[in-house]
């Protein structure tokens, strides 16, 4: 019994995430569910490219932000319909990857963390310096709600609701390829590079068609959340951005279904549970102990299970094994 809860954990984390929010109808939890949701859908793809592929990625920010400005600048300069703009959102960051990554992907493992960091810091720049096009440092405003057909949605509830549905799509989306050929090639290249090669897999355009696929997903929410808040500016998608979208992978686990869900959800509600946490346990406490306790317990996470949360299961399940081989050997 206990193995199948393991089992099905991320699928009843994330019927409770999708069902609580109905129940309750807040507004606040509507929005924290929103930004996990959009977060989700960026370390999906990340997921992809660093747990699959083995490749590492400092510039995801860049492709949220592209993906955000796409939506705003064509609805608000050039007054497109907001769901074709959200498709130029997918596929502007899409294409932008493919010219990028025919290059940077030829370089291994801290040169190409540093190559996509410089490509962030880029695209974070021209944000801040595009002038009336990307509105500089004031950003963009008056941005339209999405609409589908006469569906406008402009309440948190038909958002949430919009945001799950293609969260759960791109799941099962994943959940095919990583059991397909081309997922099993990619674990391959992310075991080792050289035998993969070897093997006859096309390591260069495996890994460029992973990195492209995960510049559209966050393309995707980029431009939905452009959609969502009808207000950008160059701050939610700097270095600091690209560092949480890691993070948020590595503390669900690398290379499994569940993790990148488990780390948008921890690292979100974390933040939310600290900054109201705090203020009760030492009144008058400034930012910086959030961020001191925040760090504490990212690290001992990464102490304690280095495999990310999504092991938490196999850890049970290992440790059931021992104590009943050792009763044996006792009996």
């Amino acid at each position: 019994m206990k193995k199948i809860i393991f089992k099905f954990s991320g699928a009843v984390i994330m019927l409770v995430l999708l069902i609580i929010p109905l129940l309750l109808n807040s507004n606040y939890l509507y929005g924290l569910l929103i930004v996990i949701g959009l977060y989700a859908i960026v370390v999906q793809g990340l997921g992809i490219l660093m747990g699959y592929a083995g490749q590492v990625s400092f510039g995801h920010a860049a492709f949220f932000g592209l993906g955000a400005y796409t939506a705003a600048i064509l609805t608000t300069r050039f007054h497109w319909p907001s769901l074709l703009a959200l498709l130029a959102a997918i596929l502007l960051p899409g294409i932008v990857a493919a010219l990028i990554g025919r290059q940077t992907l030829k370089l291994r493992e801290l040169y190409l963390a540093l190559a996509t960091l410089g490509f962030g810091i880029l695209v974070h720049i021209l944000f801040t310096e595009g002038g009336e096009i990307t509105g500089g440092p004031s950003g963009i405003s008056g941005i339209p709600h999405l609409g589908i057909g006469s569906l406008i949605l402009n309440s948190d509830r038909k958002f949430y609701i919009l945001i799950w549905i293609i969260l759960v799509l791109i799941l099962l989306g994943i959940r095919n390829l990583v059991r397909s050929r081309t997922g099993r090639a990619l674990c391959a290249i992310r075991e080792s590079e050289y035998a993969a090669e070897n093997a006859g897999i096309d390591c260069v355009r495996l890994k460029l068609q992973a990195f492209i696929f995960s510049a559209l997903l966050t393309g995707l929410a980029g431009g939905l959340y452009a959609f969502y808040m009808t207000f950008i500016s160059p701050s939610p998608f700097t270095f600091h951005a690209s560092v949480q979208f890691v993070l948020m992978a590595v503390i669900g686990g690398l290379g499994t279904f569940w993790g990148p869900l488990l780390g948008a959800v921890v690292v979100v509600a974390l933040n939310e549970i600290l900054k109201e946490l705090i203020p009760l346990i030492v009144p008058g406490a400034g930012g910086e102990y959030q961020i001191i306790i925040y760090g504490i317990i990212l690290v001992a996470l990464m102490i304690y299970r280095p495999q990310g949360l999504s092991s938490i299961g196999e850890f049970f399940q290992s440790s059931k094994k021992s104590l009943v081989q050792d009763g044996n050997e006792v009996n």
